[in-house]
């Protein structure tokens, strides 16, 4: 079994050697890395750049997230593509169960238990869930891993850390770069349910993440962006209209965030973008939905109409909210369009 892993750097990256690391070290699968430098503040890159086995690309521009997993993959030989963090350190066996479950019949994608580096008897994420009005979140986070010891299957990898064949990634496209960072797991991940494909969490690839949440204007901007992105190019239109009211009354209340906590420009500005590219929003919506093979009803139930996030604190009225969500949910539900 070949694997190639993609890695991103950026700044001052302390952990870089690390991930390296264990990725070279990897058992149970003969792997290779690409190493994309987004534009690095230290000397941690050239340090790594000639050991065997380590492929270093630098592109012209930070391409970010996105974009540069793109360049990664694009160089890859292996059969199967590992999307590793630079900050995430994976235990020796960790690579190959998530590349023995990705190529299952069916299988689109595979992740690890991926764990709280200082804690990792806690999971930072073991999968991410999928709110109907597009958030997403690390799921489990701060809890005991033994409570997620069992195979299963997910609505969203998380980005951190996951394994897909490279013919499955190439058939998808991979990530949209206009995604730039944030996201486009969950984007990817639901195209795969699209397709028929499946995304497993797997308990026995344990990945230690040095997590840390932040916030700044550009997460803001890039997370409600390509939330809508996503909604509005990967949902049928029957979906879409049916989901108008509480698709509208998660903007108020996005909006209403946005002002209280000091980031209403990085929203407006999504929205903004949205309008200029209007174009290949229409352009992307249409080869996504001709690519499809599952309607929204199918898809339907690997999503949650409450937003619990535990990593960061409830905003106000999202008691309420969740309880007119859940119920709008479902309501709705049995009325998606159920073929393609």
């Amino acid at each position: 079994m070949r694997l190639t892993a993609v890695m991103l750097a950026y700044g001052p990256e302390p952990w870089l050697a690390d991930a390296v690391d264990a990725v070279l070290a990897s058992t149970g699968v003969e792997v290779d890395l690409v190493l994309v430098d987004n534009g690095t503040s230290s000397p941690a890159i050239d340090d790594i750049k000639g050991r065997p086995g380590v492929r270093v690309l630098r592109p012209d521009r930070n391409t970010g997230y996105a974009g540069g997993c793109q360049l990664g993959a694009a160089e890859a030989t292996g059969e199967y593509l590992a999307f590793v963090n630079s900050d995430a350190s994976a235990a020796p066996a960790a690579r190959a169960p998530p590349a023995a479950g990705a190529p299952a019949p069916g299988g689109g994608a595979a992740m690890g238990s991926i764990r709280l580096a200082d804690t990792p008897h806690l999971i930072n994420t073991a999968g991410n869930p999928l709110h109907f009005a597009g958030l997403s979140w690390a799921g489990g986070n701060g809890e005991p891993a033994s409570r997620y010891a069992e195979r299963r299957r997910v609505a969203s990898v998380s980005g951190c850390c996951f394994v897909v064949r490279r013919s499955v990634w190439e058939r998808l496209g991979g990530f949209a770069p206009e995604y730039f960072a944030y996201h486009e797991d969950a984007e990817l991940s639901l195209r795969m349910w699209q397709q028929g494909l499946t995304v497993e969490y797997v308990p026995e690839a344990v990945v230690r993440h040095h997590y840390e949440f932040s916030r700044n204007d550009l997460k803001y901007y890039l997370v409600e962006r390509n939330r809508l992105i996503t909604l509005l190019t990967t949902y049928q239109a029957r979906t879409l209209v049916l989901l108008a009211p509480m698709l509208a009354l998660t903007e108020v209340a996005m909006l209403a965030a946005a002002l209280a906590g000091g980031w209403l420009r990085p929203k407006l500005r999504g929205w903004a973008w949205l309008w200029h590219n209007r174009g290949w929003l229409r352009e992307r919506r249409r080869l996504l939905q001709a690519a499809r093979t599952v309607a929204d009803r199918q898809v339907a139930g690997l999503m949650t109409a409450r937003f619990d996030p535990t990593n960061v604190a409830a905003p106000p009225g999202i008691g309420l909210y969740n309880v007119v969500a859940s119920a709008y949910w479902r309501l709705v539900k049995p009325l998606l369009p159920g073929r393609c």
